[in-house]
């Protein structure tokens, strides 16, 4: 049961899944947590869905019938920074980088157990609300960030990004110039104490792709040889 103050209460969730048993376990599960929960049965009705029902967060099932979960995970990023809490019968690393390629945020392999979902859903959403003193927008470099507004613009243009890929940035660009292990932004970006690292390599790809010049060479979100990364903000600029 949720917490009277909980403020993830009614948080509206959308899950994407075609096998009957799944998507009422998950249904069942996420309802008792508080949330309230849309259903889509296939990729068509799940991009539809989302469209009508403005989620604040999706779990979608990867496997589906009409277009698959990558697809419509594409096409939901190209109109949403909505989460998407990806789900994958499909074990293997590769599968799982395809999913967050796709613009997932965070992936679930199957079989999985309802409540670490249930965790999964809260530690995600935790991340996109405000639930204290709003911090202040601060100048980093060419960097601009409002985590209450969950905005950052480079040079004055907004930048799309996802919930981790924003997460991640602004989580740099409060320690800039500080160098960070794989595991170490694991805990302190994902709340994970432990998961696949390969996670946060395809994350950085996907935000050098966003923040560099020339994301094969990147000048800004550097990789420190035998550590992980170092956000190299241009200027003194600090928070």
């Amino acid at each position: 049961m949720p917490e009277p103050d909980d403020p993830l209460t009614d948080r509206r969730v959308l899950v994407v899944e075609d096998d009957p048993t799944v998507l009422e376990i998950v249904t069942t599960y996420l309802e008792a947590a508080g949330f309230l929960v849309d259903q889509a049965t296939d990729g068509i009705a799940a991009v539809q869905r989302a469209k009508e029902c403005h989620p604040d967060l999706i779990v979608l099932d990867r496997m589906l019938p009409g277009i698959d979960g990558l697809e419509v995970s594409r096409r939901i990023r190209s109109i949403s920074r909505t989460p998407v809490l990806m789900l994958t019968a499909l074990g293997t690393t590769d599968d799982r980088i395809d999913g967050l390629e796709a613009g997932a945020d965070d992936y679930l392999a199957k079989p999985f157990s309802p409540r670490e979902l249930v965790l999964r859903v809260r530690s995600i959403l935790r991340r996109t609300i405000d639930e204290d003193t709003p911090e202040v927008p601060f100048d980093a470099g060419p960097f601009h960030l409002d985590v209450a507004a969950r905005t950052v613009s480079k040079n004055g243009t907004d930048l799309a990004l996802s919930t981790r890929e924003f997460d991640l940035l602004a989580y740099l660009l409060k320690h800039p110039r500080q160098a960070f292990g794989r595991d170490q932004l694991l805990r302190a970006v994902w709340g994970w104490e432990f998961g696949d690292l390969s996670t946060i390599t395809v994350t950085v790809r996907r935000l050098r792709e966003k923040i560099e010049t020339n994301p094969a060479s990147p000048a800004i979100l550097v990789t420190v040889w035998g550590v992980g990364y170092r956000l190299d903000v241009p200027g003194d600029a600090t928070p």
